[in-house]
């Protein structure tokens, strides 16, 4: 061992040596690492420029039709759809649909811009030079990619003005990047599954001409590959895919016993001991209908006077029940088993899909007349609304034609001293099914003594009528239909019921709807003529930036659809206590106010 400060010895130089040199192999690898990172950080920016300069180089190859370059035509249109799907509608939209509908209309853009672009190209028999291209694709890069940052951020400013109107909070900052992402992966995938198709079609073609005439295999070939792509989107992915799969769930839901709903012993309602329906043949949504029938006593809490126990009565869909008129001659029997038709009032109510009713509906009625009520409904399909919407709306109006005719018959049939006063009432789909139970607007004020209708989709014949005849000058938002003598419309009630300030004679009808509801304005129509809910003057609840475009305007009001629950009440399908102020100007009994409704309405919202 060497005395402290001496030289090493021969036997120690190595290790010493080791020591004294030892930091030099990491520094040696931190340099190489930080010359790789440089060195491939020149080969990616190479490449870009390169790119840059040149970036068309993929020239049409029929061979390539799946994996070719996109069109640059198609391009362009591609992102003038998305920057109109950015253009705010009636309800503010969630980042995720937000790059949905910006996808969907992207690839609808690149579509049209290809057909157009390929229509030119077999009628000119020309096409622009490599120079050309690369200066048009670059001119094409510099546009649309500022541009496009700038229409997300105006359209994140436009949704928080629209957010702000229907008094929601705001949104995160980070929405705008995800959103152009999903839209390209969105229009990436169409476009791919499109030249696809067409690439099928192409070779089905090339394998008949060589059996048949070219015009013969051309034409043949397109129908062929239509058919397929028809069988697969309708047949297999619709029908037995996305509806078979829904009514399966469905069907069990309908048949779930929830959780907190008892079966009711009093013998005034359906489902009880003594009932003619038994208590697990009401469905799902009927057996809650049934089950929140309140009491005499709850009733007589708020009122302050003796009140009766309200009558309820539901017919649930069952396989053996498949003859509406049977199933509402059951409901007849129901009301004269439980003497509905020794009440005050009767009030057939149209259900949604599923079979479910707004509890804000039968209540408030039930406690104006001290419960001396008796509500019936008929359950048509256990599946959700917008799929009965599509698949059963001719269920949906058979049934409530069969039991209005069948009560109303009923009831003329007694003494006109001991008649009930009878109403009609339903909110979003069963509003449209109670409508079809009327043909003309005459019908429903000689055969009832009053209607509310709750967000009344777009297809309710008799709404559509009443809207078109509305007079010169009232918005479609809020119609004046004959001076508002008989029929009102209204967002905000305790205000838009006083207008016009004629008189309003009985019958009385009130429609309860919100400029900002998607269900009451979303028709195919939207595709390509603008709606009038689109036009000035604008509702309370919409900004004034909304505009309408031919296809995206149809793609956005269908996104729409999907958040209508999304605000609070009253904006877009959710219209909470209305129906209590709606039922005070129907139908108020003798004695009862304008205060009284507003009282009745917020004890419903404070007992939530």
């Amino acid at each position: 061992m060497s005395e402290p400060g001496s030289p090493p010895s021969a036997t120690e130089a190595p290790d010493a040596a080791v020591q004294v040199g030892g930091p030099a192999p990491r520094f040696r690898r931190g340099a190489a690492l930080r010359g790789a990172v440089a060195g491939g950080a020149r080969t990616v920016g190479r490449k870009l420029a390169a790119w840059a300069r040149h970036p068309y180089r993929d020239p049409v190859d029929p061979a390539r039709l799946v994996r070719r370059w996109p069109d640059l035509t198609a391009c362009c249109l591609a992102v003038l759809f998305f920057w109109a799907s950015l253009t705010p509608s009636l309800l503010p939209r969630p980042w995720y649909f937000q790059g949905l509908v910006g996808g969907i209309t992207g690839a609808i853009g690149y579509a049209l811009g290809a057909s157009a672009s390929g229509a030119v190209r077999l009628a000119t028999k020309r096409r622009p030079s490599s120079v050309w291209r690369t200066r048009l694709w670059q001119g094409f890069y510099v546009l649309a990619i500022p541009v496009t940052f700038a229409g997300v951020v105006w359209s994140a400013e436009a949704q928080e003005r629209l957010r702000e109107l229907q008094s929601l909070p705001p949104s995160a900052p980070w929405n705008g990047p995800l959103i152009v992402l999903i839209a390209v992966v969105v229009a990436g995938t169409l476009v791919v599954l499109g030249r696809a198709v067409r690439l099928l079609t192409r070779r089905v073609i090339r394998w008949l001409r060589r059996l048949l005439p070219r015009p013969v295999a051309y034409a043949l070939g397109v129908a062929v590959c239509g058919l397929l792509l028809s069988f697969a989107v309708f047949d297999v992915v619709w029908e037995r895919g996305v509806i078979g799969l829904a009514d399966q769930a469905s069907r069990k839901i309908n048949s779930t016993l929830d959780r907190g709903v008892r079966q009711p012993v009093s013998p005034l309602v359906s489902g009880s001991p003594e009932s003619l329906v038994r208590w697990d043949e009401l469905g799902a949504e009927g057996r809650k209908f049934i089950s929140a029938v309140p009491d005499a006593a709850e009733i007589s809490a708020f009122t302050g006077r003796p009140a009766l126990d309200p009558i309820r009565v539901y017919i649930g869909e069952e396989p053996a029940r498949e003859d509406f008129p049977g199933m509402a001659e059951l409901a007849v029997r129901e009301l004269d088993r439980t003497g509905g038709f020794d009440r005050q009032v009767v009030a057939l109510l149209g259900t949604t899909g599923s079979g479910w009713i707004d509890r804000g509906i039968p209540k408030p009625l039930e406690y104006m007349y001290g419960g001396d009520t008796a509500m019936a409904a008929l359950q048509y399909s256990y599946l959700p609304s917008w799929m009965s919407f599509l698949v059963d709306r001719g269920r949906a109006e058979r049934a409530s034609q069969a039991l209005f005719d069948a009560v109303s018959a009923r009831i003329a049939a007694l003494p006109p001293d001991r008649r009930p006063k009878l109403v009609v009432a339903g909110e979003s789909l069963g509003a449209y099914a109670t409508d079809h139970a009327f043909d003309s607007v005459d019908a429903l004020l000689t055969r009832t003594d009053g209607a509310l209708f709750i967000g009344p989709p777009n297809a309710s014949p008799l709404w559509r009528h009443i809207v078109a005849d509305r007079e010169p000058g009232s918005p479609v938002w809020r119609p004046v239909y004959e001076q508002g003598r008989n029929i009102r419309f209204a967002q905000f009630p305790e205000t838009d019921l006083a207008v016009p300030p004629g008189p309003w004679e009985s019958p009385r009808v009130v429609y309860l709807q919100n400029a900002s509801d998607p269900v009451v304005w979303w028709n195919p129509g939207l595709l390509f003529e603008e709606p009038a809910i689109l036009k000035p003057p604008f509702g309370p609840d919409i900004t004034d930036e909304v505009d309408w475009f031919p296809l995206v305007t149809f793609w956005q009001t269908t996104v729409d659809l999907a958040v209508s629950f999304g605000a609070p009440p009253p904006h877009g399908h959710r219209y909470g206590q209305n129906a209590t102020l709606g039922w005070g100007a129907v139908l108020p009994p003798e004695g009862w106010t304008e205060v009284d409704s507003l009282r009745l309405k917020a004890h419903f919202e404070s007992a939530k």
